[in-house]
């Protein structure tokens, strides 16, 4: 497996070893490898002929200073990983590579920057535009690979791809997930083992709304009671819960009226920002 710190690393590795024969895969991250990391790698392995990975903490998607400092970082069991999951090539680069100086570009993604983790995250999915752009110029992949758990900025990722015209498909992958439900994350690692605990009744009470709007009950009744459960588990503090179109993201009040509708949640535990999400039709 190649490991390559500069662009101009990866621009002689892209030029030597890819050629235009080759389907060529990426899985773009932020390190703290965990099975959901590599289930993107994985798909990449099957779809395409060879995959790159990154490892990179974008500070440009930060809007808190103190979360970006106590982000996990494990690089040599990252890339262990990485390897045995099949990986060809981890681009690694530092700040300073990617970020020559500290003035960042601003990307708009509109209604989408004022809804649900735009509107308590602001600058967010500018970082990620950003540096999601700077990785398909470098690296020109076939296909790129993004895991269902992050449905907004999945949603982001296709605008992106859609409006600059980027000539790559976008594969999305079904959230890995814990024993007890909980969606698998780098930032689980800063939970303790209460936390882990606790942090199942997420998936649980996604659970239970998911049933309540399948079975036909009002959704502004079934989340208002969900709600009410949360605010019962006090060691968790819910910052939203959403029912949505799973494309536009959307308030859904009807699930009638779209093809596919998706729950949505952010929440606070031990000083963690947990975000998970499922599929309803």
């Amino acid at each position: 497996m190649h490991i390559l710190s500069t662009v101009q690393e990866l621009v002689t590795l892209l030029k030597n070893q890819v050629w235009q024969q080759k389907r060529l895969g990426f899985v773009p991250t932020m390190g703290a490898i965990h099975q959901g990391h590599l289930s993107l790698v994985k798909e990449s392995v099957r779809q395409c002929e060879y995959t790159i990975a990154s490892i990179f903490v974008n500070p440009a998607q930060f809007n808190n200073q103190e979360d970006l400092e106590k982000y996990p970082r494990q690089t040599d069991s990252d890339l262990e990983m990485l390897k045995s999951a099949g990986c060809n090539a981890v681009f690694l680069p530092s700040v300073e590579e990617m970020y020559p100086n500290d003035d960042y570009l601003k990307i708009d993604f509109g209604s989408l920057e004022r809804i649900m983790e735009g509107k308590f995250r602001p600058g967010h999915f500018s970082g990620v535009g950003i540096i999601v752009s700077k990785f398909f110029n470098l690296i020109r992949p076939n296909v790129a690979f993004f895991g269902q758990k992050d449905l907004q900025q999945v949603a982001v990722i296709k605008k992106l791809t859609k409006d600059l015209n980027f000539p790559l498909d976008i594969s999305v992958v079904e959230t890995m997930r814990e024993e007890n439900g909980l969606a698998m994350s780098s930032r689980n690692l800063r939970l303790s083992e209460r936390g882990l605990a606790i942090a199942s009744e997420i998936y649980k009470l996604l659970t239970d709304l998911k049933q309540m709007i399948l079975n036909g009950e009002a959704i502004s009744t079934s989340r208002e009671k969900i709600i009410n459960s949360f605010n019962k588990v006090s060691a968790i503090e819910l910052e939203y819960l959403e029912v949505v179109d799973s494309d536009t993201l959307e308030s859904v009040e009807n699930t009638a009226n779209h093809e596919k509708v998706s729950i949505c949640i952010a929440a606070h535990l031990e000083k963690v920002r947990l975000i998970d999400n499922l599929y309803i039709k």
